[in-house]
């Protein structure tokens, strides 16, 4: 259920009141109290949430949720002061568990330029779940990554000066080399040439951060495609 005007525009002001509140001067108690509520209110979801085995209804649940988040969101963005905040970290999260890598792509540029650091129940950094997360969405439904081409290679320059795991990286970026290859849509003239190319090259980068990372066929069929392509003019070999 999404939040009254009146309670969304509070919510939006207190959030945005917390983030300036160390620059200028103390915070309002009834502004803390919100965050405190905030608080509360996350953690009667989370318990919500473990009471759902199926990682599908989980991503339901969150993606019911979220709205009634939206405000504090935006409050926190607005606010701009990079003070750590758990609600929104939270939000950031379930925003690219519900597949939304477009949606999550503001918070997650706000996190890591200011450097705020996940709750104490994830054990990676901010930069690796945003990168890993927002891979496995992609890779899991592969014909519909296309779409999320963009902001996959978004995420990829938003974690580039990041620390993380080669195996990670890896997988960010098979999951762009296969969206861009599913972008060709098969098509190896022309643009989706390009694609198909762009595919390549971003898989050849994620076998050299690690080699086990299930992309060597791929390569082959592409490369071998690409030069079929090549042969016939820009134009794939007729069916015969």
């Amino acid at each position: 259920m999404r939040n009254s005007p009146a309670k969304a525009h509070f919510q939006r002001h207190a959030a945005a009141a917390m983030q300036a509140g160390g620059e200028h001067g103390p915070v309002d108690k009834a502004m803390a109290n919100q965050y405190e509520l905030m608080l509360a209110k996350l953690a009667e979801d989370r318990r919500r949430l473990k009471g759902v085995q199926s990682i599908e209804k989980k991503a339901e649940v969150k993606r019911l949720l979220l709205p009634e988040y939206q405000p504090w969101i935006e409050g926190v963005l607005k606010g701009d002061s990079g003070q750590q905040d758990d609600v929104f970290m939270t939000a950031l999260i379930w925003t690219i568990d519900i597949g939304d890598i477009a949606g999550a792509l503001p918070l997650a540029r706000y996190a890591i330029g200011h450097k705020l650091v996940l709750p104490d129940q994830y054990q990676r950094t901010t930069a690796c779940l945003i990168a890993e997360e927002a891979a496995d969405i992609a890779l899991k439904d592969v014909a519909a990554s296309a779409a999320s081409l963009e902001s996959l290679a978004e995420v990829l320059d938003l974690t580039a000066a990041e620390d993380m795991p080669d195996e990670v990286r890896a997988k960010l970026h098979k999951a762009i080399g296969y969206a861009a290859r599913e972008r060709a849509g098969g098509d190896a003239a022309g643009e989706g040439l390009a694609y198909l190319q762009g595919a390549v090259d971003h898989l050849k980068r994620a076998l050299a951060l690690h080699d086990k990372v299930g992309v060597k066929k791929d390569i082959e069929r592409l490369e071998v495609l690409i030069k079929n392509s090549a042969g016939t003019g820009g134009n794939p070999p007729a069916a015969g």
